[in-house]
């Protein structure tokens, strides 16, 4: 029998992956906010201070396509706790890195390490859950996902602030710790798990197979742009906000994070919006949105760049809960793979726009930024008439 809500194993299982997200995405993102500082303590631009983040991105989606059949074979719940662990010690060692390159290398192993919670995550509650209670369950954990990617950007920079950034780093791997700890004493041991052979030399062929679906290479490169812009934005929104004429500390400017509960709201609104007039009309109202957030940050008042991100965030949020939603409607028999293909190709645009955006902040300054954006929606909106028209053409008899 299946656990049911409002039973000791169910929140202990919603305790314990609520904590796991939390911690993992607070990691992930906790040097975010804190890239104005380390470009002055190495002597480097903020183009290489976004690298601190892109390669841990792209270390993780590489690492995400292959740790599920890891999971097969070595269980669920013993691959995330390894996983917390490893990467909580990671972050502690990063606090001492000596030269640029040696943080780097840290956070490379640090992404590979993250990657084994948000694989899993929901294959074992899918596992566990009884089906009538899985969407409660799984909404606690992807709340602990936002929660914790805000927390770590709001939390690294008050500690900053206080203490440097160098104890911020320790602080969060100290609080990843406590939470690998918590999560193994309290998720319960896996009841409905098979273990099974890490059949990794099917994993590149089942991948292959999915990006023959014409649709599904626009949701992927949906997720792409979407990411891309996202982390592009919230990379640099720092050096504006701590430099000439605003002078923030990094506190403060962490603080601006909080933008990020607008994606509570508008990620339940859009889906039940989709849901009733269709996917891509709405999809096309987020890119809207998105454009008209990142427009906002060129003016020249504070609090009026403050909406503008606020309004990027509720169409991310929104725009990216409809597009990871659509590809396990597109997908074929191996739903698995076309969702990991999305994840890889979600964080890898994190990765290369996040760094590559720096290129031009560097040229151009912010208006860089906002015209790059502005390209990828302009190729989104090309995406989505594709995915439209590909649906339709699916739709009509032979």
């Amino acid at each position: 029998m299946r656990i049911q809500q409002g039973t000791k194993s169910f929140r202990n299982i919603s305790f314990a992956l609520f904590a796991g997200g939390f911690v993992t995405f607070a990691l992930l993102y906790s040097l975010q906010p804190l890239m104005p500082e380390m470009t002055a303590a190495f002597d480097i631009t903020p183009t290489q201070s976004s690298l601190t983040l892109s390669v841990t991105t792209v270390s993780m989606a590489l690492t995400m396509l292959f740790i599920g059949s890891l999971s097969d074979a070595f269980g669920r719940r013993s691959i995330m706790t390894v996983s917390l662990i490893a990467a909580s010690v990671i972050s502690i060692l990063s606090a001492f890195s000596p030269h640029f390159p040696i943080l780097l290398l840290l956070r490379i192993l640090q992404g590979v390490a993250l990657a084994g919670l948000p694989a899993i995550a929901m294959t074992y509650l899918v596992e566990e859950i009884d089906s009538r209670s899985l969407g409660y369950a799984m909404g606690l954990y992807i709340s602990g996902n936002s929660i914790g990617g805000m927390a770590g950007r709001m939390i690294s920079g008050l500690l900053t602030d206080w203490f440097g950034w160098r104890a911020a780093i320790g602080g969060m791997g100290a609080v990843g710790l406590a939470a690998a700890l918590f999560f193994f004493v309290t998720i319960p041991p896996s009841r409905h798990f098979i273990k099974q052979n890490a059949k990794l030399n099917r994993v590149i062929p089942l991948l292959w197979s999915q990006c023959r679906n014409p649709r599904l290479l626009c949701l992927y490169g949906l997720g792409f742009l979407l990411m891309g812009s996202f982390v592009t934005l919230f990379n640099y929104i720092g050096f504006e906000l701590t430099g000439e004429p605003f002078n923030l500390s990094q506190s403060i400017a962490g603080s601006i994070f909080v933008v990020y509960l607008m994606g509570t709201f508008s990620s339940t609104w859009m889906g039940r919006l989709a849901d009733r007039y269709g996917r891509t009309g709405v999809i096309v109202l987020a890119l809207a949105i998105i454009l008209t957030g990142a427009v906002l940050t060129l003016h020249s008042h504070l609090w009026v760049k403050i909406v503008g991100l606020a309004l990027f965030a509720f169409g991310f949020f929104g725009g990216h809960s409809i597009a990871s939603s659509w590809v396990g409607l597109v997908g074929d028999a191996h739903k698995s793979q076309a969702n990991a293909l999305y994840l890889f190709f979600y964080y890898v645009g994190s990765s290369v726009s996040g760094t590559g955006g720096g290129l031009l902040y560097g040229q151009l300054g912010w208006i860089g930024i906002v015209g790059m954006i502005a390209a990828y929606v302009a190729v989104s909106v090309v995406l989505c008439y594709i995915l439209w028209y590909k649906g339709k053409m699916a739709t009509l008899p032979s």
